[in-house]
């Protein structure tokens, strides 16, 4: 008799009714699961598999079927995922959404008492402090992004143009919709790895930026040095910093999405811009503020880190007195991008682990092929938002203000 007869054979193991292993049991893509005995249970067989989930533990096959349980079972090590991870996160609809009371107790701490400078600050050196070279291991190679890319989504045929081309595409389609001239002053809030930097300097307009991270702020130090183009580099928070000239221009490249006090948002950028001065935002977005899933706040992003909802930062832009040029949503673009990303993380997988260990490589992993999951399927969209500040400031701050425009209009 055949091994594979063999097994066969034999009765399948019991499986606790409950819980992840039961879960996977109902997948409709060919997998397997492997218990922590080591024997394997197929799932839609006689297809090959695409996937394996390893339990390690007797306790992980009842993993609760929430988005944090699993996601922090996979993040320390109490079970495996390899293969088409893509597939299994398919299954995201059928998990609970479940914030615990003390995660909730912390937001709204963070958002209502604490002071923002000290939540950004903090939010900022929690995920940047891995250094520089774990995120330049899988962002694009040319002005490294660490937001996406514009693609040509019109391409019907052939090959996905590169990363390093959709940030290419990016930086020019700002570059016009911001109508840049050399000579020109522009403020790059976040800045990055010094993209815009890179972009608009070679083109001879100055750019300053403006961050949070010490490790960023070298790099573009050393980046302007090398290629020689105009600007400066501040280390400071958008909160508190002040200019003592207006600026042509102000970009965040995914930079709203630490900013929900839109209120205050427009208002500050109403100051730091001339009149007839462009802003160009964008950011991952969804429908329902503060949406953030209880793994993202967290694993990545702490503090008061929220999604844009675009319709209340247009509100606010409107009544600050900029006007609206352009919106253009990117929800295919992000996440091909995050595609993308995920794909280099795992091809640099042994080098992360090196240098960053098994956990963080899980972290991140689960956090990219999540991200590109949940664009493709429209959990989370993208936008970019052009705005114009005009000669009159608008109706806010002053709520009081309209309340008495409308009585006096009252006939």
């Amino acid at each position: 008799m055949s091994p594979s007869a063999q097994h066969q054979r034999q009765p399948p193991p019991k499986l606790p009714r409950t819980g992840l292993a039961a879960l996977l049991t109902t997948f409709d893509t060919p997998g397997e699961i492997q218990l922590p005995n080591g024997s394997l249970i197929p799932i839609n067989p006689p297809a090959g598999p695409t996937w394996r989930v390893t339990f390690h533990t007797p306790a992980s096959l009842r993993t609760p079927i929430t988005e944090l349980a699993i996601g922090e079972a996979y993040v320390k090590g109490k079970i495996t995922v390899t293969g088409d991870l893509a597939a299994l996160l398919a299954s995201r609809p059928r998990l609970d959404e479940k914030v615990p009371i003390r995660q909730r107790l912390r937001f709204l701490w963070d958002y209502y008492l604490r002071p923002t400078t000290k939540i950004n600050e903090q939010a900022i050196s929690d995920h940047y402090g891995r250094g520089d070279d774990l995120y330049l291991s899988f962002i694009d190679t040319r002005y490294r992004f660490y937001s996406h890319g514009l693609f040509e989504t019109e391409q019907h045929a052939g090959p996905r143009m590169s990363i390093e081309d959709a940030s290419e595409r990016k930086l020019a389609r700002l570059f016009a919709a911001l109508r840049l001239e050399a000579g020109m002053r522009v403020l790059d809030v976040g800045g990055g790895w010094g993209g815009v930097t890179q972009y608009c300097g070679a083109r001879g307009v100055h750019v300053t930026t403006l961050t949070l991270a010490p490790n960023q702020a070298r790099y573009i130090e050393g980046l302007k040095e090398r290629l020689r183009v105009p600007g400066r580099v501040i280390l400071g928070d958008f909160w508190e910093w002040e200019s003592e000239r207006e600026f042509d221009a102000v970009v965040l490249l995914g930079v709203i999405e630490h900013l929900p006090a839109y209120r205050r948002f427009a208002g500050r950028a109403w100051d730091l811009l001339k009149v007839g001065g462009r802003m160009y935002l964008d950011g991952s977005a969804a429908v329902e503020k503060f949406a953030v899933s209880a793994f993202t706040r967290r694993y990545i992003w702490g503090g008061t880190h929220t999604y844009m909802t675009v319709q209340d930062v247009m509100s606010e832009l409107l009544l600050h007195g900029f006007e609206v040029e352009e919106v253009a949503q990117e929800t295919k673009d992000y996440g091909w991008t995050m595609e993308e990303w995920a794909r280099r993380l795992d091809k640099a997988k042994d080098e992360i682990i090196e240098g960053w260990g098994e956990e963080t490589y899980r972290v991140f992993r689960l956090f990219l092929w999540g991200g590109a999951h949940a664009f493709a399927v429209n959990a989370l969209q993208a936008y970019h938002v052009v705005a114009e500040k005009t000669t009159s400031r608008g109706p806010r701050p002053s709520t009081g203000r309209r309340v008495i425009q409308f009585l006096g209009k009252l006939r």
